[in-house]
C-alpha cells in the first residue's frame, strides 16, 4: 500500500515538473519571437500637407501628431510648395519666435527655403530624418513668421526606439544637413529634398534580411521541443 502511494506521489510530482518545464520553454520561445518593428515614414498632415491655416483652414498639426510615436530613424515627409518653408530646430525659443535668423548652426536646419516672389507655386516634397531624441520643432518662417503664427508649426518628442540605422549615422555625430535643390528645373514634378547619402527607411517586412532578426527559426523550435522531450523522459524514470 505504501509503495503504491509513493508511486502515485512520484507520478504526480513528475507531472508537475513536466508542466513547469514546458511552460518555461514556451515562455522562452515567445520571448524570442518578439518581432522587430520597422522604421516609419510619416506624411505630415496626411493628405492636407504642410501649409498654414490661411491657405488650408482645417490643418491641425498638434492633433495630427497626438496619436503617433516618433522614434530615431523615422522620416517626416513634408508635402508643400515653394511658397512655404521647412525649418527644423531643437531650440524652443527659435520655435516660439517663428524666426530662425539668430539661431545657431548646430540647433536649426533649413530643409527647404520659401520663394515669396513666386507667382506660380510648384509642389515640393521634403524628407526629414529624425536623428536626435527629445523635443524637435518644425515651422515655416515665411512672411516674417506669419505662416508659423497661423498654424504652420509642429512639435514632437522623438524616442530612442531601435536607435539610428547605419544609413543615418554621420561620422561626426552631428545632424545631417539637406542638400540644396538644383535650380532651373521648373517641371511640374515635385522637388524631393533629401541628402544624397540617405535612404528612406523600409518596413522590416519588405526585406527582413537587412536587419538582424530576433525570431527563432523553425529548426530551433524543433530542437527546443526535442530538449523538452528528453528532460521529460528523464523525469519519467
Amino acid at each position: 500500500m505504501r509503495s503504491s502511494s509513493l508511486a502515485n506521489y512520484n507520478h504526480s510530482n513528475n507531472g508537475v515538473c513536466q508542466f513547469l518545464i514546458i511552460m518555461m520553454i514556451t515562455a522562452l520561445f515567445v520571448n524570442k519571437c518578439s518581432c522587430v518593428e520597422g522604421y516609419k515614414n510619416y506624411t505630415v498632415g496626411d493628405s492636407l500637407g504642410w501649409f498654414d491655416t490661411l491657405e488650408k483652414p482645417s490643418v491641425d498639426y498638434r492633433k495630427w501628431a497626438s496619436d503617433k510615436i516618433f522614434s530615431l530613424g523615422d522620416f517626416l515627409i513634408f508635402n508643400t510648395d515653394n511658397n512655404h518653408s521647412v525649418i527644423q530646430t531643437y531650440n524652443f525659443t527659435t520655435y516660439s519666435l517663428c524666426d530662425y535668423s539668430d539661431s545657431l548652426d548646430n540647433d536649426t536646419i533649413e530643409w527647404s527655403a520659401a520663394d515669396p516672389s513666386s507667382v506660380d507655386p510648384r509642389p515640393v516634397s521634403v524628407s526629414v530624418p529624425l536623428v536626435k531624441t527629445g523635443m524637435t520643432y518644425f515651422f515655416s518662417s515665411d512672411y516674417d513668421g506669419e505662416q508659423c503664427q497661423n498654424g504652420q508649426n509642429l512639435k514632437i518628442n522623438v524616442t530612442y526606439g531601435q536607435g539610428l540605422p547605419s544609413t543615418l549615422v554621420t561620422p561626426s555625430g552631428d545632424s545631417p544637413a539637406p542638400i540644396s535643390p538644383e535650380s532651373g528645373d521648373e517641371e511640374a514634378a515635385p522637388e524631393t529634398l533629401v541628402p544624397s547619402n540617405f535612404d528612406n527607411p523600409k518596413d522590416i517586412s519588405d526585406d527582413e534580411s537587412q536587419l538582424p532578426s530576433k525570431a527563432v527559426s523553425l529548426s530551433g523550435f524543433y530542437k527546443l521541443l526535442f530538449g523538452v522531450q528528453v528532460v521529460v523522459g528523464l523525469f519519467a524514470f
